[in-house]
């Protein structure tokens, strides 16, 4: 997609034909039993992997993005995404985020040479001498969060090269996750919160002018802060 961090078994035989068939019958509803435990053990293990609903709403930890434009309070999902949540929390709890700005709009008219087109807002790029170290990518398959509208997912090059840069999805991005064409290495993008509050803000900045997907005028981001753990 171009966003860049800087820019998913012996049956005992009888002689007595009558005492065989007595004898194999429990085999096969012991087979059967098997056979239904091993399917519902299964679709217990999807509906947990596998996840297409928001998480429930008291999960997860608030961030304040307070910008320019407006405020947008996310939610980040650490219990979901470990990694990249923490990346992400890392940065916000430093203070590092603090002065940057949204640097860059998506639209469905300023990506000519892309087949498939997405929505997106991004930023949060911090200096690279003050960045973290790039963390392992999470991939949609793995965490259950999807690019729905609202998502908030961190940008990258290759796969393990994310640090601080992020972004929003304006409407569903599905060729953002995990097997999505819009990357050719088919990993899709690391999800790890999605916005609660302030989408009315998010699209106001997607429809600010811009020079190809550069901002003429980029957003500062004031602070993103920590409000509230559940």
């Amino acid at each position: 997609m171009g966003l860049t961090a800087r820019h998913l078994s012996l049956t005992i035989r009888s002689m007595d034909p009558a005492s065989e068939k007595v004898r194999r019958k429990p085999a096969r509803v012991h087979k059967k039993a098997l056979l239904f435990f091993f399917t519902l053990a299964f679709i217990i293990l999807v509906s947990f992997t596998v996840r297409s609903d928001p998480p429930p709403e008291g999960d997860g930890i608030i961030c304040r993005i307070t910008t320019n434009a407006g405020e947008i309070e996310i939610r980040v999902y650490p219990q979901l995404a470990p990694v990249t949540a923490a990346n992400f929390l890392r940065y916000v709890e430093a203070g590092l985020y603090d002065g940057t700005t949204f640097f860059r709009v998506v639209t469905p008219d300023n990506q000519p040479n892309d087949k498939i087109r997405i929505e997106v807002i991004q930023g949060g790029d911090v200096a690279e001498e003050k960045c973290f170290p790039a963390i392992a990518h999470e991939t949609t398959a793995q965490t259950g969060l999807k690019h729905v509208d609202g998502a908030v997912s961190m940008a990258r090059a290759e796969p393990g090269t994310a640090s601080s840069s992020f972004f929003i999805c304006v409407n569903d991005q599905p060729e953002l996750d995990f097997g999505g064409r819009r990357n050719p290495d088919g990993q899709g993008f690391a999800a790890f919160g999605r916005v609660t509050r302030g989408m009315e803000v998010v699209r106001r900045i997607q429809r600010l002018a811009a020079d190809g997907q550069a901002l003429m005028r980029p957003v500062p981001i004031r602070t993103i802060s920590r409000v509230k753990s559940e």
